[in-house]
């Protein structure tokens, strides 16, 4: 079965970086679009940044554009999200998820498969 694993989530400062990592297994990795996307305690899932199979095409949410970066190694099967001068209010859970569509966009419906999450916290 599909399974994502997320890893690099910690405890950060404000303006500290942090770089993600989601490793897939069980699927033919280079046929899916992968996507980030994170919820904070009491909020909806967002969209993060997005990346299609060949790394092409890349979505950022308006809120991460210039400082976050996303990146795909089909040879590892492995997702990337460095995150640059990372802000108190990112503090969230930060899940990976992998979609099959020929067009996912930003909602987290398209993706069918998601990992289970790595926690993010920005201190003040």
């Amino acid at each position: 079965q599909v399974q994502l694993v997320e890893s690099g989530g910690g405890l950060v400062q404000a303006g500290g970086s942090l770089r993600l990592s989601c490793a897939a297994s069980g699927l033919t990795f280079s046929a899916y679009a992968m996507g980030w996307f994170r919820q904070a305690p009491g909020k909806e899932r967002e969209f993060v940044a997005s990346i299609s199979r060949s790394g092409g095409t890349i979505d950022y949410a308006d809120s991460v554009k210039g400082r976050f970066t996303i990146s795909r190694d089909n040879a590892k099967n492995t997702v990337y999200l460095q995150m640059n001068s990372l802000k108190p209010e990112e503090t969230a859970v930060y899940y990976c998820a992998a979609s099959i569509k020929t067009w996912w966009g930003r909602f987290a419906a398209n993706f069918g498969s998601w990992g289970q999450g790595t926690q993010v916290t920005v201190s003040s």
